[in-house]
């Protein structure tokens, strides 16, 4: 079976901030982003990520000439053979990502390339405009396992530099934070886990009653956010998450890794809110002060799970308490 893909890049400025995204219907999708870059070179990224991402033949939709044409007409074989000159005996544009996204191309040998109009009210061709364009708004990146069409609804087309404001449409948001190991009595499963779970559970079944749409923000970090997506899943609630930045988990334990990627895998959608991994224990705080600031933006209320004894969570209470006033639960790990 074949899989159709549609890819696309967006610029704010050209050059400017970028952003990329490919979508498979009911399938894979992904958006991704750089700071300065070019259109053209957006709308190539977008095409390599997929062939480099999706299994089996592929049909790549594109509204892109610069990239479709490079194969339906095969100017990559000219570029090759005059030593990667165009027919202008000029240095190819872009060769650090042509090559070896024609590379890949060759070896697959089953991706096939077809144009398509934007901007003509195509679903999936404008679905991949909307996440390209708010990635580079954004700057940041997000990607999920099925998509549908409320991934987009509700994203602003405007694509003026400077806003930053566009956010991927989500439902009612609750925002889940709280402990780590060892207040929760370490990495494995225990009775404070087990029950800090199951009250979450109980709790996102209480407001699913109250809001058919709610979703679950996490950070997916250890502890209680892992447990919130593990709640979530459980209460058959959509959940997304925001991660400070790649790797994140890599010096965790070799099973919470594993399980960390499992539930990542099945995240309706993930952000990464910085870049760049921290260097330095205070850009480590700013990266996670970042994360959670995105990770409320998207919300409409919170859950804290703390021991009140333990004033290492104080701070996020009052911030959380602050942004949503009453609508803020606390959960006490400890409690009977």
């Amino acid at each position: 079976m074949t899989t159709d893909v549609y890819t696309d890049g967006a610029c704010l400025g050209n050059p400017g901030p970028g952003g990329w995204a490919f979508v498979v219907d009911e399938g894979l999708w992904s958006s991704g982003y750089e700071s300065h870059t070019t259109n053209q070179r957006m709308e190539l990224t977008a095409a390599s990520a997929a062939v480099q991402a999706v299994e089996g033949p592929l049909r790549i939709h594109s509204d892109s000439t610069y990239v479709v044409n490079c194969f339906v007409q095969g100017w990559w074989k000219g570029w090759i053979k005059r030593g990667w000159l165009n027919s202008k005996k000029e240095a190819v544009a872009n060769r650090d990502l042509w090559e070896p996204f024609i590379e890949l191309v060759n070896a697959r040998g089953d991706v096939e390339f077809i144009w398509v109009k934007g901007h003509a009210g195509h679903r999936l061709n404008e679905a991949a405009d909307q996440l390209a364009t708010a990635a580079a708004a954004q700057q940041a990146s997000r990607s999920g396992g099925i998509y549908t069409d409320s991934i987009v609804r509700g994203l602003s087309n405007d694509e003026s530099p400077g806003n930053t404001r566009e956010r991927l449409s989500v439902g009612h948001g609750i925002a889940i934070f709280g402990h780590r190991p060892p207040e929760l009595g370490g990495y494995g499963e225990n009775a404070i886990t087990l029950k800090v779970r199951r009250q979450m559970i109980e709790l996102l079944r209480a407001k699913l009653k109250m809001h058919s749409d709610v979703e679950v923000m996490t950070g997916l970090g250890l502890g209680v956010e892992i447990l919130a997506a593990e709640a979530a899943s459980a209460a058959a609630v959509p959940y997304s998450v925001f991660l400070a930045f790649e790797g994140v988990e890599e010096r965790w334990p070799e099973a919470t890794q594993r399980r960390f990627k499992e539930l990542l895998q099945t995240a309706r959608a993930v952000t990464i809110v910085n870049s760049e991994a921290p260097k330095t224990n205070a850009e480590f705080g700013k990266a996670m002060g970042r994360r959670d600031n995105a990770i409320i933006e998207a919300a409409k209320e919170a859950v804290l799970v703390r021991d009140p004894e333990d004033r290492t969570l104080g701070e996020l209470q009052n911030k959380l308490e602050r942004q949503f006033e009453e609508d803020v639960w606390v959960i006490e790990p400890n409690d009977p």
